[in-house]
């Protein structure tokens, strides 16, 4: 569905080097901190920054020999976009209806009831949840195969990402062969929504996992000076120094509990496991 290989964008204090692949019917996740180029790499796949070098793939085809039916199949969020706050709802329709060949106005109209979204009322009276859930619901509108979204949910209050989560599934159920590439550093939206994630530093991919082996395979182990002495490390990703020890990142949390079982093993979920594979020390 969409290949990013081995891409390169050069900044004054910036370098974007990465590769990713979102396979058809997967929800794949791009997590890391603020300015770890997540941003970037949605500019990049949307031909909206040149790269320096590397490839990006989509249906098959390099960005820029997408045709305007082809991009017609991609549905786009990002955070600083949107419409005119003078425009309502009922403005933009026929403004969908002419971009998009497959534009379902009754889907749409459906999805602004069930989320409360007023039709004659101007955008820029909308609430921050209310704009953010409009965008999700223009780029699920139109049948799009691929849906790009860069932190449709930030600065959103639970119900509000709760609501834009279930539209994602919503989209995903209807037909299997869509993909989802979304960003956001709440790192809850992403545990219960994606199939893998790929995290992100300094403008490097630096892991790729699917989501369901992080929750159940990686742990947190917190060990005295002691314990991390004798301890077997090679399925230690990162370790950090604590007050009382250490803790240690591992991708092998069975492995632990059959051979130590005196030492603290605590599930990892993403926020850990950004914290370490970002802060860590490799062994």
């Amino acid at each position: 569905m969409l290949e990013i290989k081995n891409i390169k964008k050069h900044y004054d204090h910036f370098t974007l080097d990465c590769s990713m692949e979102i396979k058809p019917g997967f929800i794949t996740g791009l997590i890391g901190q603020n300015g770890s180029g997540k941003s970037t790499t949605f500019k990049a796949v949307l031909g909206l920054i040149t790269i320096d070098s590397g490839s990006i793939t989509i249906f098959d085809k390099n960005i820029s020999e997408l045709t305007a039916h082809d991009k017609q199949n991609i549905g786009v969020v990002l955070a600083d976009s949107g419409f005119s706050g003078y425009l309502s709802i009922k403005d933009i329709i026929p403004v969908l209806s002419n971009l998009y060949d497959k534009f379902d106005k009754q889907k749409f109209l459906r999805q602004c009831q069930k989320l409360n979204l007023p039709l004659n009322k101007k955008i820029k009276e909308f609430s921050t949840g209310m704009k953010a859930k409009l965008k999700v619901i223009v780029a699920c509108s139109h049948q799009a195969k691929l849906l790009i979204l860069d932190e449709p949910t930030s600065g959103l209050d639970v119900l509000a990402r709760d609501d834009i989560l279930d539209l994602l599934r919503d989209y995903i159920s209807e037909d299997e062969t869509r993909s989802i590439l979304i960003s956001s550093h709440i790192s809850k939206d992403l545990e219960s929504l994606c199939d893998d994630l790929y995290m992100i530093d300094d403008g490097k991919i630096i892991m790729h996992e699917q989501t369901d082996l992080l929750l159940s395979d990686y742990a947190i182990l917190k060990i005295n000076e002691a314990q991390f002495k004798s301890l077997d490390s090679k399925y230690i990703l990162k370790y950090k120094s604590e007050n009382y020890g250490y803790q240690c990142l591992t991708n092998q949390k069975q492995f632990y509990l059959d051979n130590y079982p005196g030492i603290v093993i605590e599930n990892g979920n993403i926020d850990d496991l950004i914290l370490m594979m970002i802060r860590g020390e490799d062994l």
